[in-house]
């Protein structure tokens, strides 16, 4: 059993816990240095979907924009070629 838990830890659970210890201080010392809090870095995530979602579908509108700009003066010019070419 031991040699179970081991394997899953990594290490023995006494060596792993001391490890967990030392990085949550310094993790905990950094984030405190910065100012973060662990809430905030799931708000900036939230916040960074939602401005990707909504910069995504502006990006789509542009190209709809764009297409149906260059359509007004493409398929016009189109329609006036094939009745000039039809003829002959």
């Amino acid at each position: 059993m031991s040699d179970q838990v081991n394997r899953f830890l990594g290490d023995s659970p006494a060596r792993t816990l001391v490890k967990l210890v030392v990085a949550s201080l310094i993790v905990g010392f950094v984030m405190k240095v910065f100012g973060w809090q662990p809430w905030d870095l799931v708000e900036n995530i939230r916040r960074f979907i939602l401005d990707l979602w909504h910069s995504g579908f502006a990006a789509l509108g542009k190209f709809g924009d764009y297409l149906l700009l260059g359509a007004s003066i493409v398929i016009p010019l189109y329609i006036i070629l094939r009745v000039f070419n039809y003829r002959r």
